[in-house]
């Protein structure tokens, strides 16, 4: 009998630091720069700088944070978010959400 396995995990790039996570899926937080990631390292899990500092080839970052997602969905590691129990839930609309609402003009 052959069973499937699973494991589902956000990966969510960020270049301001929302501390966004998930109560259904562990999510990792992955920086876009290294400021942010020193900045607030409680919250991210995983930082990209080094790529456009030219410090690392992108095929050898994407191994790490490959490993990084095996380790996750394994247990091994626990992103920052579930160690700091943000368990939020925000429902997305579809399409733009860019909107700006302007007040009319005081007479």
């Amino acid at each position: 009998m052959a069973l499937d396995h699973g494991a589902n995990l956000i990966m969510f790039t960020t270049g301001l630091g929302t501390p966004t996570g998930n109560p259904v899926t562990p999510v990792l937080k992955i920086a876009s720069n290294t400021l942010l990631a020193m900045r607030m390292s409680d919250i991210i899990d995983f930082d990209a700088g080094s790529i456009i500092r030219g410090e690392v080839e992108i095929g050898e970052l994407a191994d790490r944070l490959l490993e990084m997602c095996i380790e996750t969905a394994s247990g091994r590691y626990r992103p920052r978010a579930v160690r700091l129990a943000r368990y939020d839930f925000i429902p997305w609309k579809c399409g733009v959400s860019l909107q700006h609402k302007t007040r009319p003009a005081l007479k």
